[in-house]
């Protein structure tokens, strides 16, 4: 006779459940509305000088962009996982929410490789306005995902399950949250910064 083992309780989000505290959702809204500007202008910009545009856009490099695509949707494959497995009270939720921050890490020296041959062949944010709306964006954009490291961290560090008690599940929803928006404006940064033509 083989003892049943008792699986970890399950920290089940009720119906109708908004991951993470309220007050984050303003913050991720009035991002995703800056960023959302920010697509606006690019557009017109296209639309007033398409050949600037499409001369400047096929100076970046696609295979990174890709490259940098990859890895964040990656992360946010890790987080997802770490969420899971830290609801379960599960001694590996840490060390996913630690890839995660590794992806990050990637995605950042990826990013200073493609600023250092863009400034090296001479294509600054001075040259014209697609190369200026590229580094302002893609540094804030870059900012997001030093700060969304961070987070991770934390976040590593809260999901490990203890004897007294439940990871604070809210706190972790918020960081994903967070990290899904990360990834969510690089995807349309890529779209609007590498593919469009």
């Amino acid at each position: 006779m083989t003892a049943e083992v008792e699986a970890p309780p399950q920290l089940a989000a009720p119906k109708g459940h908004v991951p993470g505290e309220p007050g984050l959702w303003v913050f991720l809204l009035g991002d995703m509305v800056v960023f959302g500007i920010f697509f606006g202008t690019i557009l017109v910009l296209r639309g007033q000088e398409p050949e600037m545009f499409v001369a400047s856009a096929e100076t970046l490099h696609l295979e990174w962009g890709v490259a940098n695509t990859i890895v964040l949707l990656t992360s946010s494959l890790f987080v997802v996982i770490g969420l899971h497995l830290a609801r379960v009270r599960h001694h590996r939720a840490p060390m996913f929410f630690l890839a995660a921050v590794a992806c990050g890490l990637v995605f950042a020296g990826v990013k200073a490789i493609e600023y250092t041959s863009l400034v090296r062949d001479g294509h600054t944010a001075s040259v014209n306005d697609f190369y200026m709306y590229y580094f302002m964006f893609t540094g804030i954009h870059l900012g997001h995902v030093v700060l969304g490291m961070g987070a991770l961290l934390v976040a590593m560090r809260i999901s490990r399950p203890t004897l007294t008690g439940s990871p604070r599940v809210a706190s972790l929803e918020g960081v994903a949250s967070f990290w899904h928006l990360v990834d969510l404006l690089w995807i349309m940064l890529f779209a609007t910064l590498y593919l469009v033509r």
